[in-house]
Formats: C-alpha cells, sequence, structure tokens
C-alpha cells in the first residue's frame, strides 16, 4: 500500500488536470494518518497554514477536527485525513486568505481522491463539507439536505456533514449537535463503543 500512496503522491504533485487550470498555487498537499484504517475523512483543500506545513487540517479547523475524534475515542493517526483538491485555490494578492475550490477544480482533481479511495479501501468515508459532499457523490446539495443519513460510493457508506471550519464559525450548540449526530451514527455503523455520556454531548440542559 505505502507504494501505492507514494506513487499516487507523485502522481498529484505533476496532475497535469489540476495544473493547466492555472487556478491553483504550487504546493501539493496529500495526506496525513494511518492509510491501514477503516475510517477515511476528506475535506474540500488545503487552506493557509496546510499549505506552510504541507499536511491537511493543520489549522484551527484541524485543531476543531483533532477536539471531534478524540470526542469519539480516535486520533489523527487512528484514521485518514485527507482533502478533495490537493492544492489550495489561489487568490490575487494572496496572504492568509482562502477561498472554496470551483467546480472546475474539483473535477480537475477528483481522479485523484478517488483513486486514493481504491487504495485506502476505507469501511467509511466522513465528507467535510459541502464541497467534498457534493464533489465524491455527485450530488447537488447543501450540507443541511445530504447529512443525517448515509450516503454510498461504490459500496462505501459516506457520511456528510458541516466543515470543523463551519463550527467555528457557530456557537450554536444545536449545529454542534448535529455534527456530532453524524459522528455517533459513523461510531454505531462501524461497531465502535458508544457511551451513555458520549450520547449525551451537546445535548440542550434541561
Amino acid at each position: 500500500m505505502e507504494e501505492k500512496l507514494q506513487y499516487l503522491r507523485d502522481l498529484a504533485q505533476n496532475w497535469k488536470p489540476a495544473r493547466d487550470l492555472n487556478s491553483l498555487r504550487d504546493t501539493m498537499v496529500f495526506a496525513t494518518g494511518n492509510p491501514h484504517t477503516q475510517l477515511m475523512l476528506i475535506g474540500e483543500a488545503p487552506g493557509y497554514y496546510e499549505e506552510v506545513q504541507r499536511e491537511p487540517f493543520v489549522g484551527r479547523a484541524g485543531e476543531k477536527l483533532d477536539q471531534i475524534l478524540k470526542a469519539m475515542g480516535l486520533s489523527r493517526d487512528m484514521v485518514y485525513i485527507s482533502n478533495i483538491v490537493k492544492f489550495r485555490p489561489a487568490l490575487p494578492n494572496q496572504r492568509t486568505n482562502n477561498r472554496a475550490p470551483t467546480p472546475e477544480e474539483i473535477e480537475a482533481c477528483l481522479p485523484i481522491i478517488m483513486h486514493e479511495i481504491q487504495v485506502i479501501q476505507p469501511k467509511m468515508i466522513i465528507a467535510l463539507g459541502g464541497t467534498a459532499a457534493v464533489g465524491l457523490l455527485g450530488e447537488q446539495g447543501s450540507v443541511s439536505s445530504m447529512r443525517g443519513r448515509f450516503h454510498d460510493l461504490n459500496g462505501i457508506p459516506v457520511r456528510v456533514t458541516y466543515h470543523p471550519s463551519y463550527l467555528l464559525r457557530s456557537d450554536n450548540p444545536r449545529e454542534k449537535r448535529k455534527v456530532w449526530e453524524d459522528m455517533l451514527a459513523v461510531m454505531e455503523r462501524m461497531g465502535m463503543p458508544v457511551s451513555e455520556k458520549q450520547r449525551g454531548y451537546f445535548l440542550p440542559r434541561e
């Protein structure tokens, strides 16, 4: 598997369909975590901090994701984390500001992430945010309309939930509970132990 991932990393680095767009930055950010895991998490694209460190989810959204994983009884070295687009989408005079990938950028990079899924062969995929969900599933819709149930990607169950950055912008416990309900559903589907304490996270206090 390591040889296949290294081949894929090299392929992504020089992926012509992405390079030809001239709308993505040069630094390729591949993936992190355990390639032998059953759980794969897929986000949208690297941001400023991910580009600097060449690792997905290392900024504030990454810290939030680590908190979610910890609440599940997991850590990032127990799962596999990647992005649907491997390059940071470019902006004029860009510094720390980021933008979401365009449909053209997603389409150009889609073969890489699909090949990556074939190599990892996860038992479960969590799509973090609408960009990842729409790109992977080929369905148009908002996260709110796609979350709350399992989708199918070539026989692999996919759970759509909000991107961790959304939780950074919202202090609403109800929104956090929605994400947590998706995580509980994933844990139950994968046969992971779920305590009563975990079931009660982010429930409104009486």
